[in-house]
């Protein structure tokens, strides 16, 4: 995999098909926001949870319903320390694969356990209908770097490059909290927020979104 595979930076014609979705945060200094998708789980999500007190960094969990329903105690705990949460659907869907009312349905079915105006499709796939839908409930979170952490054929030393040869003041980066990732997490992770540290970045949150106007929409 080459590190400027688009697959770890979008180019700009894929964040315009998504107009209403934020793709990065405003450049107002060397400010980062760490994400992390699929979770809770319990082998990985604990462990990650530490890692963030200990460094004093709040970040954005993107979790999946039947994870959240079945590891309510995890998910908690996220809020509980201060961390955000956003909706990743129930059951993990790809949006090209799914109907547009069974997707939303399954969006619907995750905000009974996850109470958030934030919204990440997994994968980064909707289909138009369903971004039509969900741009009117939710404030779609996509991502500025995504550091490939679930590629088990990446070493820990590739994801930390992809992340560190792309990001950019306001970037918006994403991991998982997911048994596919977590070779690569526990080694990568520790390391990208050490080099960030250094290069002098400090890391926000995203906690001033919200979801836009109710709007009135069919299947």
């Amino acid at each position: 995999m080459r590190f400027d595979d688009p697959r770890v930076q979008l180019p700009e014609w894929i964040t315009q098909c998504f107009p209403a979705a934020v793709w990065r945060m405003p450049d107002t200094g060397k400010t980062v926001y760490l994400t992390f998708d699929d979770g809770p789980v319990p082998e990985v999500t604990p462990w990650l949870l530490d890692l963030l007190k200990e460094q004093d960094i709040k970040a954005c969990f993107f979790c999946v319903g039947e994870n959240v329903k079945k590891h309510a105690n995890i998910y908690l705990r996220i809020l509980r320390e201060g961390h955000l949460t956003g909706n990743h659907t129930f059951n993990h869907l790809v949006g090209l694969k799914t109907t547009v009312k069974e997707y939303v349905d399954n969006v619907e079915l995750a905000a009974r356990y996850i109470k958030s105006a934030l919204f990440r499709p997994p994968h980064g796939f909707l289909r138009r209908g369903q971004y039509q839908i969900l741009s009117g409930r939710y404030r779609i979170i996509m991502w500025d770097v995504v550091s490939c952490d679930y590629r088990r054929t990446l070493t820990p030393v590739h994801v930390v490059d992809n992340v560190m040869q792309h990001v950019r003041p306001g970037s918006i980066i994403t991991f998982h909290d997911s048994l596919k990732a977590e070779r690569n997490l526990r080694i990568a992770l520790p390391d990208v927020i050490k080099k960030l540290k250094e290069e002098g970045y400090s890391f926000g949150t995203l906690q001033n979104l919200k979801a836009p106007r109710i709007l009135t929409a069919e299947y």
